[in-house]
């Protein structure tokens, strides 16, 4: 091949890249993914009035009547924490020390969706063995997610969303309360999951949101899609 010349599978590269979603798309799609995914925890509420805010943790509604609804949103907040972290992966400039961060989120993202197939154990269902495993997925997920979005937050530019850092704190915050809360029989430890996946989402979104707003993709610069004479 001569010197300055690029090969064919570099061009399938290079194309390959240029029709991946912008970082603008999927942060939009992470935006979309947040709002359905609160509202099918809505929902669940309603079709579940037995269970409390205050008491039972969102995983609950993974046993008994409307299981199926809980799984898919475990497996949609799989997926739309992965978008986000491809957004902020497409989006992030050179100086941006994300990867670390990113890392976390793709656990969480992960975690997340294994729960869909390891129902846990709320009060009034017999006991099974992957309700341990359950627990164990949640808490990785847990602390994925909190420490995630604190290190992302660190290393991101000041500019690109001012409430991610705050947001961040505050959920690691809620994520300590609900383990020191754990096991206690009158804490309200459903009123923490859900203040801690609150804020987590809330972070999710801020960022998100800067991301669709920018509509800036930080990609390096590909020699492939040069094209050279006598080729």
């Amino acid at each position: 091949m001569q010197p300055g010349c690029v090969s064919i599978k570099d061009r399938w590269r290079a194309r390959w890249a240029a029709e991946r979603p912008t970082a603008f798309t999927l942060a939009r799609l992470t935006l979309a993914g947040i709002v359905v995914y609160v509202a099918i925890d809505v929902l669940l509420a309603f079709l579940r009035p037995g269970y409390s805010l205050l008491y039972n943790a969102e995983s609950d509604y993974g046993r008994g009547p409307w299981f199926w609804v809980m799984d898919a949103n475990f497996l949609l907040r799989c997926a739309l924490s992965l978008t986000l972290a491809g957004a902020l992966y497409r989006s992030a400039r050179p100086q941006d020390q994300v990867r670390g961060g990113l890392g976390l989120l793709v656990g969480w993202a992960v975690c997340s969706g294994l729960l869909a197939f390891f129902a846990d154990n709320p009060a009034g269902y017999p006991k099974l063995g992957s309700g341990q495993v359950h627990l164990l997925l949640a808490l990785i997920a847990f602390v994925c997610v909190a420490a995630g979005a604190i290190v992302v937050s660190v290393n991101l530019r000041s500019s690109r969303s001012r409430a991610a850092l705050p947001l961040a704190v505050a959920g690691a915050a809620a994520l300590v309360l609900l383990v020191l809360t754990a096991g206690h029989r009158h804490a309200p430890g459903g009123l923490y999951e859900r203040i801690f996946l609150g804020l987590e989402l809330l972070w999710m979104a801020a960022v998100a949101a800067r991301i669709a707003r920018t509509k800036v993709s930080w990609q390096p610069r590909r020699a492939a899609a040069r094209s050279t004479a006598g080729c």
